[in-house]
């Protein structure tokens, strides 16, 4: 049997912190279980080991953990820890010049081993009416260019990032690719949530007939900005699964692959082509 999950966290400037309250959450989930039987595909949200502060904060904690790789290096210890397949929500890895990070979401297997990785490709440059009002993260942040799959022996999972969920010409790249599960580690803001989140995420689910995972930041952080929450996992037919609006904590659910099979053979999707 293979359960997947979100983690829902309200992370904080300080690494260790957040690390510590990761591995608490796991920690449940594998005691809740206690199944040798059980293989679990775990979601963490975005920036999940350091939120609440400034962009160019994020850029200077690239420069400092690459010599030694230690934001990667933790996420890798907790799945081998705990058994898991992570999905390490987001962590800032330096670019090639020095001057901008990429906001990379890493794929871990149960060994520890990273899998693949995929850096943010749609950079969250707008305007929104909450206490920060303005968002730049192109100013600090490259953009990826690569569409990723990160193929287990469990399921293949499609990697995607927050903002990302609003292009849905992404999920359909992931999902010609092979996708069964697209991941969504994200760091809403509280407005925008509140008016598109849900909305958006059923219709990723049902376009591309995938579960999809989705872990949110929530709550007032450290630099007052307010993300979301309402952390989700969803059917292909687009049903919610599980959900937490509020507070930290994991959600659960299982994973049934002919599920998706008995979907999509029974409506099938093809890529729009133009009729003569």
């Amino acid at each position: 049997m293979v359960k997947l999950s979100a983690i829902q966290l309200r992370s904080t400037p300080n690494v260790e912190q957040n690390i510590h309250a990761i591995a608490n959450q796991l920690a449940k989930l594998i005691e809740l279980e206690n199944n040798a039987e059980v293989e679990h595909i775990v979601v963490l949200p975005e920036c999940c080991l350091f939120f609440g502060v400034s962009d160019q904060a994020q850029l200077s904690l690239a420069q400092q953990a690459k010599s030694n790789n230690e934001l990667q290096l933790a996420l890798s210890r907790l799945a081998k820890q705990y058994n898991v397949t992570l999905i390490g929500g987001t962590i800032p890895i330096i670019a090639e010049g020095g001057d901008k990070f990429t906001n990379t979401s890493c794929a871990f297997n149960s060994r520890g081993e990273l899998i693949t990785r995929y850096d943010k490709i749609h950079l969250f440059d707008v305007n929104v009416a909450d206490n920060a009002k303005t968002y730049c993260e192109s100013r600090y942040t490259q953009a990826g260019n690569k569409v990723c799959i990160a193929k287990t022996p469990l399921a293949n999972i499609g990697l995607s990032v927050c903002f990302d969920l609003r292009f849905p010409s992404l999920y359909q790249k992931l999902s010609e690719l092979g996708a069964d599960i697209i991941t969504v580690p994200s760091a809403f803001t509280r407005v925008t949530g509140k008016a598109h989140w849900q909305t958006l995420l059923q219709a990723r689910a049902i376009e591309n007939q995938v579960y999809i995972i989705a872990a949110g930041q929530e709550g007032v952080h450290a630099n007052g900005r307010e993300t979301w929450g309402h952390s989700m996992i969803i059917s292909p037919w687009g049903e919610i699964l599980a959900c937490l609006d509020q507070g930290e904590g994991i959600i659960t659910s299982e994973y049934i692959p002919s599920e998706i099979q008995r979907i999509r053979t029974s409506m099938p999707l093809i890529p729009n082509e133009i009729m003569s």
